[in-house]
């Protein structure tokens, strides 16, 4: 089947399936509520594009020809496809679906803390999470959340969590190295980091101190592996404040000291350039207002 490369007009596309399923050109008229010939103009239309003849008359009737049965057949799948992703959108409440790339750690430690914050009471939508450390294209789904410096051209970038970095142990460790341990007092345990010890090396320079990973070191795929490892007494990690908050919270790790230095990376909410879906906007804000200080406690808007 020849035909070119511009897409056939939709109206175009309605007179074929209106005339495969009432069997003739007037009857698909009336359906459409146009003329015969409207419906003949429509029709050649779309058989100029494909390149064949759809229909082949017979008395007052028409009926698909063996090409025609195939394109309708193909229009028919595509209608599928769109209604089903149409339906994808809404789940059994009829809530609009608002799908979230987030990697494992950011789910576990503060997406999932949340989500009833982030969906509203009633809820306003549904939140569906596509949990990866692979960074989901902006075409599947509606906000992706990522640690970076921001510099994502392709996409609207919110600034969520202002993060601070201080080293934290459990209370034992805490109570040994005192209440202002320095660098120095630190590398003489493991220091943990996720897979980049990039905030290591800065707290350390900040400190004026050399870091290179060490034998003794422990590295985590996880960033919340991290936080787990030294509440277990294997190390001194940094706290990202305030998104791992929750540990200290919980009296599972102590700040060793009162001094944090401000982390140049941070998470954001990325989205499609363009105009967004209402429930996107309003889960964006709500990211937003949920990542300030002093705000998980308050009426989210």
């Amino acid at each position: 089947m020849k035909h070119s490369t511009n897409l056939p007009p939709l109206d175009g596309l309605q007179a074929v399936l209106a005339v495969q399923r009432a069997g003739s050109f007037s009857a698909a008229a009336a359906e459409l509520a146009i003329t015969h010939g409207a419906v003949s103009r429509r029709i050649g239309v779309v058989e100029r594009w494909a390149g064949v003849p759809l229909f082949e008359r017979h008395g007052r009737g028409a009926r698909l020809t063996i090409e025609g049965q195939r394109f309708v057949g193909l229009i028919e799948q595509a209608l599928e496809v769109i209604a089903s992703a149409a339906a994808g959108r809404h789940d059994r409440r009829g809530l609009e679906v608002v799908c979230v790339s987030v990697i494992p750690s950011f789910a576990r430690l503060w997406l999932l803390p949340n989500i009833a914050a982030l969906e509203g009471s009633p809820p306003d939508f549904r939140l569906d999470c596509d949990i990866d450390h692979r960074f989901a294209h902006l075409t599947r789904v509606d906000v992706a959340i990522r640690y970076g410096s921001g510099r994502w051209r392709e996409a609207i970038a919110t600034p969520l969590f202002e993060e601070s970095l201080i080293p934290v142990a459990v209370p034992a460790l805490a109570r040994l190295l005192g209440d202002e341990p320095s660098a120095k007092d630190l590398l003489r345990h493991p220091l943990i980091h996720d897979t980049y010890p990039d905030a290591w090396r800065l707290w350390m320079e900040r400190h004026r101190q050399s870091y290179r990973l060490r034998p003794q070191d422990r590295r985590f795929p996880d960033y919340d592996l991290v936080l787990h490892a030294a509440a277990a007494g294997r190390g001194v990690a940094l706290l990202r404040r305030p998104y791992g908050n929750a540990f200290v919270e919980n009296g599972s790790l102590v700040p060793l000291g009162r001094t944090a230095i401000a982390n140049p990376s941070r998470f954001y909410a990325l989205a499609q350039l363009g105009a967004m879906r209402r429930p996107v906007q309003i889960l964006i804000e709500r990211l937003v207002f949920l990542s300030a200080p002093g705000n998980r406690s308050r009426r989210r808007p």
